[in-house]
């Protein structure tokens, strides 16, 4: 039982594939009309190109029209080149005209504009396979795989100027401008079914919806490299807030969790173009240096490390036969081969160690000028036909040196293989590949809302906050937070609360000595600043002293902050373990984000942070880890001992379960939490509320795996199957389920015949942003023997309340009510996501499915573009 989806014309669809093309705006001399007209009418774009414009018969040799009504055909796409004002009534007129979209190199006026554009302020629209230059840009770029999505014209011409002498071509280039209209989220979404694009590069000036970008990102990513870069204005540092981190570390972090590579600058974006507009991607991190001089080796061999990877080290058996291209063994961090040996040989050992399964993930090829312009020729000639023929890995030229080079590096380029003229830059490159593995990686882990195998206390957290409001608090006392931690399993050091320096001094004889003694108050997220915190108190009249000489001074320091009594707590011995920080910020532009580093007092001067977005699972919070400085150290050193790395891994993911459940929480601050070889405690801790309860996930960047959506049905034949959303896991479950439909199935599903899924259609349909587009599948079986029955698929498309929908269940499934199930599953989603029509195609030969689709309450038509189509659609709003 199967039926397929359709993809109708959308504006968009239409304004980057015109067939016709419309310039509105004056043609006179240095005009930004005549301009456009000028670089489309040099482009070679063979649909009819139509200027507007009053008052002249013609412009660039071309019919001109004196008004847009007058236009004899309603223009896929239009470039209007005016004022706010003139914008304004030339974009009515196009929606009036049915005009698909505008390009606007000018000024929009405030609201909603009447059509779907692209600006204000935009370079414009570039697609040299149509030879549609519809922009400022003089030369039409080469054609090619890399897709430039851009916000500002000095960005898109430094990227297009080093794409052409590099020899990078494009399938795109979009400059947003302002992004006033359709921005990221439209665009990525149309390349993300781009067959022709393979690379995105983004500048990311302004973000309208963090939500949309992140889910269109993750959709283009899956199978295509993406590099951004962050141009948009850094915030002031607030050097006095209570807890931060940097905005530059969360916009990385988002891009990380969508796939995305985040790089510094426009040099790296250009590097790493370079190197990931290639087609071969590192499966791990380890390189083998092959290198035409020892020393080049030696710092290869280093920069390599230094750019996060591994050397490649070959074993025995490898060694062995390597060797038998080199005048003596394989010894030291790379392979040499000396002046006196054929200049093909160094390509001669990259071909051998390519075919040598698991010794390296890529290979970085080091040459410098030789003794002779022909023998640096000749190795550029081997390399790049060895490269072009037997390549299975990446494969990354340092070809150092200057003019006598040049001609090597050009070789190289044309063979497809990633040429610098540095060592450094080749090592960046290796580093921008290592980065690429390790997002793909990470936007793999869609943790599900809940994570925690035991539940926390939510309610005794409500309660808390509750209690902070009615006494208008939006800030709690440490010993509220620490009770809020204790909630979700986070150990916190025993406290007591004492009103006075007498009840403090008793309160320290039941804990114990040494003591610690602070002043209790909502209002000091840093007590230490201000005198707050006294340590290492051995007896009830220490404590005493103490509170009496605090209370003074706290209130000489801190005048305005209220003050609650003391808070007293048995003294940890720190030397035992690490002192790390754990903060939840709310990001002005992705909401909560975690922060994880060294902690202490001077956490802030050793600036050892690393940031992730919630919701995290075990993985995910292991890798945050380890992005830091003082997470190298949790694995011991010297005679410290190794710290309980579990338990901190496992306090990150409570924490970020804490931010999920409770959007109301604005902020947390952990410092310091210890970390030994026992486990974790936290010290202290401040939080920071909303003055209103919030709930639901609308405040996460990135939407959490829907758990609440797997249920296990009864199917009519007395078994029992699991309905949930696909994960990427299923992929290889996927595979199987594909492979036993019958040839009949695949015809009816996809409308031709098919014999395998490729790699890139298997991560299409597993790897899902559950925003966008949902695929529930039915299983039988538990873990990796787990089979797949049926799936339904839902995809959002235009405004994003319409979907189109597919169903395939495998034979042995037919007639079990499976697919009635596995439709209502997708029809439910659809519905709570506000989702009014639900339709997909159905070949009319199809009968069995017509007759399914309409017991489901969908009413079938025949479709409009092909007699052998049948549109069936239901109307959920009702």
């Amino acid at each position: 039982m199967t039926v397929s989806l359709t993809y109708r014309p959308s504006p968009l669809g239409r304004m980057l594939a015109p067939t016709s093309i419309a310039v509105i705006g004056d043609p006179g001399s240095d005009a930004p009309a005549r301009q456009i007209l000028q670089n489309l009418l040099s482009g070679g774009f063979s649909g009819p190109i139509l200027p507007v414009s009053a008052g002249i018969a013609a412009a660039g040799g071309v019919l001109a029209y004196p008004d847009i009504a007058a236009l004899p055909l309603a223009p896929d796409l239009a470039v209007v080149a005016g004022d706010a004002g003139f914008t304004a009534t030339s974009l009515a007129a196009l929606a009036a005209r049915g005009a698909g979209g505008a390009i606007v190199t000018g000024a929009l006026p405030p609201g909603p504009p009447p059509l779907r554009c692209i600006g204000a302020a935009s370079y414009g629209l570039i697609v040299p396979a149509l030879g549609l230059n519809a922009s400022f840009c003089p030369r039409m770029p080469a054609q090619g795989g890399i897709a430039l999505v851009c916000q500002t014209a000095g960005f898109a011409r430094a990227v297009l100027d080093h794409a052409a002498s590099e020899g990078l071509g494009f399938s795109h280039v979009v400059a947003l401008g302002q992004n006033d209209d359709l921005g990221f989220t439209a665009i990525l979404d149309a390349l993300s079914r781009d067959g022709a694009t393979r690379t995105v590069l983004l500048e990311v000036g302004r973000i309208k919806d963090r939500r949309g970008f992140l889910s269109a990102a993750r959709a283009v990513a899956r199978n295509r490299a993406v590099i951004a870069v962050r141009t948009m204005a850094d915030p002031e540092v607030d050097d006095e807030a209570e807890v931060s981190v940097g905005a530059d570390l969360v916009f990385a972090a988002a891009l990380r969790r969508a796939g995305i590579v985040d790089v510094s600058g426009l040099e790296e974006m250009l590097e790493a173009a370079a190197t990931l507009s290639r087609p071969r991607r590192m499966q791990g991190d380890r390189v083998l240096v092959v290198s035409a001089a020892g020393s080049l080796g030696t710092l290869a061999a280093r920069a390599v490390q230094a750019a996060g990877a591994r050397l490649a080290t070959p074993d025995a058996a490898e060694a062995t036969s390597l060797s038998l291209l080199l005048p003596g063994p394989c010894e030291g961090p790379a392979l040499v081969v000396p002046e006196s040996m054929p200049p093909n040989r160094l390509a001669e050992l990259v071909a051998a160690a390519q075919g040598m399964t698991g010794l390296a993930d890529a290979i970085l090829a080091v040459h410098a000028p030789g003794p002779t312009a022909e023998q640096l020729d000749l190795t550029a000639e081997a390399l790049a036909a060895a490269g072009s023929t037997t390549a299975t890995l990446p494969i990354i030229a340092a070809w150092a040196g200057g003019a006598s080079a040049e001609a090597g590096r050009a070789r190289l380029l044309a063979a497809g293989l990633p040429a610098f003229p540095s060592i450094e830059a080749a090592a960046r490159a290796i580093g921008i590949l290592v980065r690429e593995r390790r997002t793909r990686e990470a936007a793999r882990e869609l943790p599900p809302r809940t994570v925690l195998a035991i539940a926390p206390d939510r309610e005794t957290v409500r309660r808390i906050l509750a209690r902070a409001r009615r006494t208008g608090r939006a800030t709690l006392t440490e010993d509220e937070a620490a009770s809020v931690l204790n909630a979700y399993g986070i150990p916190t050091a025993p406290t007591r609360v004492a009103a006075d320096p007498e009840s403090a001094a008793l309160a320290a004889e039941t804990l114990g000595f040494p003591a610690v003694l602070k002043i209790r108050s909502a209002d000091l997220a840093h007590k230490t600043s201000v005198g707050g915190v006294v340590l290492d108190l051995d007896s009830a009249d220490a404590v005493r002293r103490a509170a009496f000489a605090m209370e003074g001074r706290v209130a000489r320091r801190a005048p305005t902050a209220r003050r609650e009594g003391f808070l007293v707590q048995r003294q940890i011995t720190r030397g035992a373990g690490h002192e790390l920080a754990l903060r939840v910020v709310r990001d002005p532009l992705f909401g909560p984000a975690i922060g994880f580093g060294q902690g202490g007092t001077a956490a802030a001067l050793a600036g050892d942070i690393a940031a992730d977005l919630p919701p995290l699972n075990r993985t995910l919070a292991e890798a945050l880890v380890a992005r830091t400085r003082i997470g190298r150290l949790l694995a011991g050193w010297r005679d410290t001992p190794e710290a309980d790395r579990e338990a901190v891994y496992e306090t990150l993911v409570r924490l970020s379960q804490l931010a999920v459940d409770f959007p109301d929480i604005a902020a947390i601050d952990v410092n310091p939490l210890i970390a030994g070889f026992a486990g974790v405690m936290a010290l202290d801790a401040w939080i920071r509320i909303d003055p209103a309860p919030g709930s639901g996930t609308g405040h996460l960047a990135i939407a959490p795996y829907p758990a609440e959506r797997v249920r296990t049905v009864s199917l009519r034949d007395g078994s029992t199957v699991t309905l949930r959303p696909i994960r990427p896991e299923d992929a290889d479950a996927h595979e199987a389920f594909f492979a036993r439909l019958t040839p009949e199935d695949v015809r009816l599903r996809f409308f031709a015949p098919i014999k395998a899924l490729t790699p890139e259609q298997v991560a299409r349909m597993t790897q899902l942003d559950y925003d966008r587009e949902m695929a529930i599948i039915a299983t039988r079986g538990d873990g990796p023997a787990a089979q797949t029955m049926g799936v339904v698929r839902l995809i959002r498309i235009g405004d994003g309340t319409e979907a189109e929908f597919a169903i395939v269940v495998e034979g042995s499934a037919k007639g079990t009510g499976l697919a009635g199930q596995l439709m209502q599953a997708g029809l439910a989603w659809a519905r709570e996501g506000g989702i009014r029509t639900v339709a997909g195609d159905v070949l009319a030969e199809n009968a069995a499915m017509l007759a399914f689709v309409r017991r489901q309450g969908f009413t079938v038509t025949r479709s409009a573009d092909d007699p052998e189509l049948m549109v069936a659609r239901i109307d959920l709003a009702g």
